[in-house]
């Protein structure tokens, strides 16, 4: 069975691969809206659109993150505020509050035409630092995770891949494929926390 992740950025594309060795996973560039809402209600809309479009098994991903301080925003617009604030901005955004703690969060909606969408969801803890480190993914830049000394940015792709809210949310997309579908063609040692897929 073909997966087919709908984005058009190559990196995440790249570490989603790496994540779900073992399954056959394949890049899909498709025009999707932008959206509005909460995250799971924006990946559940995304990836029904998705699947509308190319009568596929797709799935999509949003990343969000949320400032403690502002009651959870950036959030799903992290895009937007990155592209009018910089990240030297975020970070002074942040920088002035006692509370510079946020949370990475991934959400993936899967969908096969003509079913309901699925969401799982992975978050990890941190704080907000000064911009340093890969450019690969601009807001990684200013993510130190919780019990870390580096930023995302100063990880190797391996090291990021064992602890990322990404890893989280794909490891339970993992767990809900091989339960469901199939076993993989190699079976990942890795283990992540449990949250629950939302229908």
């Amino acid at each position: 069975m073909k997966l087919y992740f709908v984005t058009g950025n190559k990196e995440k594309f790249r570490e989603v691969r790496d994540i779900l060795k073992g399954f056959d996973v394949e890049q899909l560039e498709i025009d999707l809206p932008e959206l509005q809402g909460e995250p799971d209600e924006i990946v559940k809309e995304k990836v029904r659109l998705a699947a509308e479009k190319t009568s596929k098994a797709v799935f999509v991903e949003d990343t969000s993150l949320c400032f403690n301080a502002l009651n959870g925003l950036p959030g799903p617009y992290i895009k937007g505020f990155l592209r009018k604030m910089g990240l030297t901005g975020l970070y002074e955004l942040a920088n002035k509050y006692k509370d510079r703690g946020a949370v990475a969060m991934v959400s993936i909606g899967y969908c096969e035409p003509g079913n309901e969408p699925l969401v799982f969801q992975g978050r990890i803890r941190g704080i907000i630092v000064s911009p340093a480190g890969d450019t690969r993914f601009q807001w990684d830049q200013i993510f130190m995770p919780e019990g870390y000394s580096k930023r995302f940015s100063e990880m190797t792709l391996e090291e990021k891949n064992k602890i990322s809210h990404r890893k989280l949310a794909f490891e339970e997309f993992r767990k809900w494929l091989e339960k469901k579908y199939f076993a993989p063609c190699k079976k990942s040692s890795m283990t992540a926390r449990r949250a629950h897929p939302q229908s």
